[in-house]
């Protein structure tokens, strides 16, 4: 099988074949047409959805990721000749703009309402499941310590567990509807290309559910690519987010009063000790065997850098405070997609940031010291506190309304109950009922999630003609 037959393969047979269209602007149709997809306006990015008519949502950052990641591979493409369809060594080291565009689309997808704070609060919610339900099958029994760690591994496996870029693959692959299939029936390379986490769940909480891991692991197999590595697409996708995080992120705190770019703000002893607090809870390898003054050192260096960018357009910019922010922002994603470069990787090949024919890690502690900003001047505000804490109590509330089957087959969707009754009649199931539940949540925006909680516990309901 050649190349291009790999990475344009489906996993379910198309009888139809449009000349008019290639394969992936077929995928990149049946992204951008997808319910989900739409849904991301109202997931939040950093501040809640709906929060003004400026700030980014899930929507507008897949959007930015998507146009950064394309040109970004052309650059590479037009630099790098041997990661062209012709001349690549395998399908995983091809790097094709049309398909990053696809990955970066569809790069969060599985996130759920309410950000980060989502994410966290329905993985907890399984992970408080599986230990219940262990207890509750060991309760009475003396079994020893490895007995009670089988149990746990069993419930685990039953329930898995909750993750963004997992559920990107339950969406994408099962959830959402194309004909008579379940999911959208993607080309394999776009599938590897959102693929950043290439391992099972249960080897892993950042890796996938084991119904679609079946099948991308088994594509990875096929394509040669060695354990623990990813596509030359899905690593640029992956370092265009990072990089739309740390510069468009830090616009939209700019924009909002959270961060002031003067030298008071950016040398606030206070600040930078939270910086510093975050990045030592990182697992990034460029940080590791550097002490907690060497980190200071870059976390000072990089916050004078982009002192010194904002004053030198200030005037450029006629001392207008809105221009000036703009330009500060398109000057740090030119600074970074203009170091990024193709490297050898041990057998592979790696996307990063380069300098001198070797990854540079001091440009890659720079996006991880403005992601780090970004995180505790906003994250960590008082008000966006307050409202991941009303967020915390919205999903554990309907979670509570849902989990019960006796209780809630009522009050879910219909279409959800048939789905899943459909599901159980399968010789192996995708969900039980619980699981069931968590992706129903998950796929709710903001405001959905909100409605539906004030008609189950607030004074506001809903009209019975609004339709779910």
């Amino acid at each position: 099988m050649s190349l291009t037959s790999k990475r344009e393969h489906r996993q379910h047979a198309e009888d139809k074949h449009e000349a008019s269209r290639s394969s992936f602007e077929r995928d990149y149709s049946r992204l951008i047409h997808s319910p989900t997809f739409r849904r991301l306006q109202g997931k939040s990015q950093v501040f809640g959805a709906g929060t003004g008519d400026y700030y980014r949502t899930r929507l507008t950052h897949s959007l930015e990721v998507a146009q950064i990641a394309r040109q970004a591979a052309k650059n590479l493409v037009f630099q790098y000749p041997e990661i062209t369809l012709e001349r690549a060594d395998s399908p995983g080291l091809v790097l094709d703009p049309e398909v990053v565009e696809c990955a970066s689309i569809a790069h969060d997808f599985g996130h759920p309402p309410f950000g980060h704070k989502g994410e966290e609060v329905l993985a907890d919610i399984l992970d408080k499941l599986i230990e219940e339900r262990t207890r509750k099958a060991l309760r009475g029994k003396k079994e020893s310590n490895e007995q009670k760690r089988e149990k746990h591994s069993e419930m685990r496996y039953r329930y898995e567990h909750f993750e963004g870029n997992a559920h990107n693959f339950r969406l994408m692959m099962f959830l959402e509807k194309r004909e008579n299939l379940d999911g959208l029936n993607l080309s394999d390379a776009v599938l590897l290309g959102v693929n950043k986490y290439p391992f099972s769940g249960l080897e892993n909480k950042k890796g996938m559910y084991r119904n679609e891991w079946s099948y991308i692991s088994a594509i990875r197999k096929e394509w040669g690519i060695p354990e623990r590595r990813t596509t030359l697409e899905a690593q640029l996708m992956d370092l265009c987010d990072d990089i739309a995080y740390s510069a468009h992120d830090l616009e939209d705190g700019i924009k909002a009063g959270k961060i002031e770019v003067h030298e008071h703000f950016m040398h606030d002893e206070g600040t930078h000790q939270l910086i510093l607090d975050k990045i030592q809870t990182l697992e990034d390898r460029v940080w590791q065997g550097m002490d907690r003054e060497a980190i200071s050192m870059k976390v000072s260096a990089v916050l004078d850098d982009y002192l010194q960018a904002w004053n030198s357009k200030w005037p450029v910019c006629d001392r207008d405070f809105s221009r000036t922010r703009r330009e500060v922002k398109a000057y740090w994603v030119n600074q970074f997609v203009s170091s990024l470069g193709v490297i050898d990787d041990g057998g592979w090949k790696k996307v990063t940031f380069v300098r001198d024919g070797a990854e540079n890690d001091d440009m890659l502690r720079t996006v991880s010291v403005l992601k780090s900003f970004a995180w505790v001047t906003m994250i960590r505000d008082l008000r966006v506190q307050r409202l991941q804490k009303r967020s915390e109590w919205i999903i554990r509330r309907l979670w509570d309304a849902f989990v019960d089957p006796a209780t809630a087959t009522s009050i879910i969707p219909s279409d959800w109950i048939q789905r899943f009754e459909r599901d159980q009649r399968q010789a192996v199931p995708v969900w039980t009922w619980e699981r069931m539940v968590v992706d129903y949540i998950a796929g709710m925006t903001d405001m959905f999630a909100e409605k539906i909680y004030n008609e189950l516990y607030g004074l506001k309901v809903g009209s019975i003609y609004d339709i779910d």
